[in-house]
């Protein structure tokens, strides 16, 4: 668990949770990945250091707060930005075409489970701003998606509370185990509710 991290949050605890969020949301790069600060805030939780709701709402507010923004700029601008960038903007223009493709195969699916995916929920709110899904459209999703993946990170460290000595040393892999849980529950969502739509298919 990096120092700065510990030192910051339990300083500045709820306004740190904010910060950390929001930054790496709006696309500001971040050396602490967003599921840390949750896991080590869900810990704190534990240990009586800070009120569980008011975590998780932190963490909500900033995470839907932040991926609004860079969605609303992309809705508005993306196209401008994707044939303008400057050559040190870290866009990667390619992977979001491609992404901007199989999302817009499954309309709003496609956004509440891109939301949700470790690695790409990020490019997500880039995407539904291309698309032009209307801001009323996104805005309930975008509160949707923060609520259950600020809930399960933080219910996550709560939870590794009583090991967190042991675990704390590993807590990087334990974030990347979560990850893969995690990606395995999306991906069963998407095929068991594509062998449903192919089953109506071929009725």
């Amino acid at each position: 668990m990096p120092e700065e991290l510990v030192i910051y949050i339990l300083k500045y605890g709820y306004f740190a949770i904010f910060v950390f969020v929001f930054s790496q949301e709006i696309g500001l790069p971040n050396p602490i990945p967003n599921e840390l600060v949750l896991l080590f805030s869900g810990y704190l939780a534990f240990m009586g250091l800070l009120k569980l709701p008011l975590v998780i709402l932190a963490a909500v507010l900033a995470d839907s707060t932040g991926t609004s923004i860079l969605y609303l700029v992309f809705y508005f601008f993306g196209n401008f930005i994707l044939q303008h960038k400057p050559r040190w903007l870290p866009i990667p223009v390619k992977s979001i075409t491609r992404l901007q493709e199989r999302i817009s195969k499954n309309g709003l699916m496609g956004i509440y489970l891109g939301r949700l995916t470790p690695f790409i929920r990020g490019y997500t709110s880039v995407i539904a701003g291309l698309l032009q899904i209307k801001p009323k459209v996104f805005a309930p999703i975008a509160l949707i998606t923060a609520t259950i993946w600020a809930t399960m990170y933080v219910m996550a460290g709560i939870l590794l509370g009583p090991f967190w000595s042991r675990v704390a040393p590993n807590v990087t892999s334990i974030k990347y185990i979560m990850l893969l849980v995690f990606s395995t529950i999306i991906l069963i969502v998407v095929l068991r509710a594509l062998i449903k739509h192919l089953a109506a298919k071929n009725e």
